[in-house]
Order: C-alpha cells, then sequence, then structure tokens
C-alpha cells in the first residue's frame, strides 16, 4: 500500500480506527470500561442518536440539515405521555407518534423546497416546535408507567437492551435503502450535483421532503425510546440532541456539502461521541470539560469532513500526473 493509498484510507475510515484505539486504552485505564453492564449503558445512551443519524444521513446526502430534531423529540415526548394517560393503547400510540413526526418532517421538507434554506426552516422549526411542546404540556413532564413502554427503554432482548436492538434495526434498514435502492441512489444524486439530477427526471422536491420525513419519523421513534427510558414525556426532552446527532454523522464520513454518505459511519461516529463521553466520567473528569470536548470532537470531526478530506483525496488523484 503506497503513502496516497495510506492517506485515503486513514482518511475514510479514521473514525474506524479511533474508536479500536480509544476502547483499548480506556480499556487499560479503567477496569469498569468494557464491563457489559458498562457497554450496555452506553449502547442504550447511543442509540438516539443513531435512530435519527440514520435519518440526518440522508439529509445530508441531499445537502441539507435538519435542526428541529432535538425538538421533534420533545414533541413527541409529551404528545406520547399525554395520549397513554387519556388511555390510548401502547401500540396504537407508537404507530401514531412515528407518523406524527414524519408530518413534522415532511412540513419542514415542502418549506425547503419552496427556495428557504435549511438551515433556516429548520432553525425556525427548532424554536417553534420545542414551545408547542411547552404550550402542550403546560411546561410539566408527564411520568409514563406503560409496561410496553417500560420494555421498549429498560428492556432487553436475548441480553441486548431494546433501544439499541432497536437503533441496529433502523440502522439495518437505512443501510439497504441507501446502498440498494433508488431512493437512496436518488438523494446521492440530488446532493452531488442537483441541477444535474434534475436535468435527469429526478422529483428533487418530493425527494426533499421524503428524506425530511423520514428523519421526521425516525425522530418521533427516538422520542418513544427516549420518553420510555426516562419513563416520562418532558418538553425539555432532546435539548442539543441535534448537535450530537450532526455531529456524528459528520464524524462518520458523510459529507455536510452532500453526494457522500454513509449509515455505518454515522453508528460508528455515534458509538465513538458516547464512549469518549463514557470514558472521561470513568476518569473522573469534570463533566463541564466532557461538554468541552464534544464540542471540540465537532470541529475536528468538521475539519476532517471538509478540508482534510479533499486535500487528501485530491493529493492522491494527483498521483498518476506526477509520474507522468
Amino acid at each position: 500500500m503506497d503513502k496516497r493509498t495510506l492517506a485515503v484510507f486513514l482518511v475514510r475510515y479514521g473514525m474506524f480506527i479511533a474508536l479500536a484505539l480509544w476502547m483499548i486504552g480506556m480499556s487499560l485505564s479503567s477496569e469498569y470500561f468494557l464491563t457489559w453492564t458498562n457497554l450496555l449503558n452506553v449502547s442504550r445512551q447511543a442509540a438516539p442518536i443513531i435512530i435519527i443519524g440514520v435519518g440526518m444521513t440522508f439529509v445530508m446526502a441531499t445537502a441539507g440539515i435538519d435542526l428541529s430534531v432535538g425538538a421533534t423529540v420533545a414533541l413527541v415526548s409529551v404528545m406520547t405521555a399525554s395520549w397513554l394517560t387519556l388511555g390510548l393503547p401502547a401500540l396504537l400510540v407508537i404507530p401514531l407518534i412515528i407518523i406524527a413526526g414524519a408530518g413534522v418532517g415532511a412540513l419542514n421538507g415542502f418549506i425547503i423546497t419552496l427556495g428557504v434554506p435549511a438551515f433556516v426552516v429548520t432553525l425556525a422549526a427548532l424554536t417553534s416546535i420545542r414551545g408547542v411542546a411547552f404550550v402542550y404540556s403546560d411546561g410539566y413532564a408527564v411520568p409514563i408507567s406503560d409496561p410496553v413502554f417500560v420494555w421498549i427503554g429498560r428492556g432487553d432482548v436475548l441480553g441486548i437492551n431494546t433501544p439499541f436492538l432497536i437503533a441496529i434495526i433502523v440502522a439495518a434498514g437505512g443501510w439497504f435503502l441507501l446502498n440498494r435502492t433508488r431512493f437512496g441512489l436518488y438523494a446521492l444524486a440530488t446532493g452531488g450535483r442537483e441541477e444535474a439530477a434534475r436535468v435527469m427526471g429526478l422529483s428533487i422536491n418530493k425527494i426533499k421532503v421524503m428524506v425530511y420525513a423520514l428523519t421526521g419519523a425516525l425522530a418521533g421513534l427516538a422520542g418513544i425510546v427516549i420518553s420510555a427510558r426516562l419513563s416520562n414525556g418532558s418538553p425539555n426532552a432532546g435539548v442539543m440532541l441535534e448537535l450530537e446527532v450532526i455531529a456524528a454523522t459528520v464524524l462518520g464520513g458523510t459529507s455536510l456539502f452532500g453526494g457522500r454518505a454513509t449509515i455505518m459511519g454515522t453508528v460508528v461516529g455515534a458509538l465513538l461521541i458516547n464512549f469518549v463521553r463514557n470514558g472521561l466520567n470513568l476518569l473522573g473528569v469534570n463533566p463541564y470539560w466532557v461538554q468541552v470536548v464534544t464540542g471540540v470532537i465537532l470541529v475536528l470531526a468538521v475539519l476532517m469532513n471538509t478540508v482534510l478530506n479533499r486535500k487528501v483525496e485530491s493529493w492522491a488523484r494527483a498521483a498518476p500526473e506526477e509520474k507522468e
């Protein structure tokens, strides 16, 4: 393997290597890090980020962004608790909540197709949707005791906790959708070169509405998981969650400018962020510094995703010309 091939390999799969190195380093630093209990705890915390991250991967594949997912989680959280309190069965509430999340996402997508930048639309939605959640709940958290939800949040299947199992199923479905269907191909084509995709006859507006609806639906599912884990529906649920999702997606290698996306990278990015946070907590690092580290990771992820990645690949492509 020559230097250029190695450089491209390190840039593309650097997060996988970083996760492995962090796991090894922490296992030597703390006896509790690789315990089954700790691994299950981290996977449970990472599950909502993975679930929403799958949707965010599709949004970023089209060169978009969704800052409203955390607020959507808050809204569906209070709706879930309210509907269960009214006596609706859990098996009815779950699909209704996912549909509601999809509706919120589709509305964002529709407004974006009118020509308003995705950043502006979803930033406005971030504020307004959480405001609706506070109005809907009067600012109070409502307890959830339904056994189905308790199992979703705290149960397990063959030793694997339910939230992480749901996340893995969503990730597998997202991988298939992105890599083995026309929808995934069209989403990547839209982000890669929108005008060319439009000339090819692709319905760009329809694709955008669909990817934002998908992200909204997955935010609804993540809201169910979070509410079930915490056993309450709160308008404060999902605060800053959008930044963790974006960080995980970008960290995993999905391009901020569209046209390149990876579901497996998003999963690894989410796990890396949570294992770093968990490791620092086990080492007794001040929680405020843990937040600082998370922010630094986001900056480094963007740096690698844009500047470094582009320069390394340009350098690698220039190799044949230099040999001539």
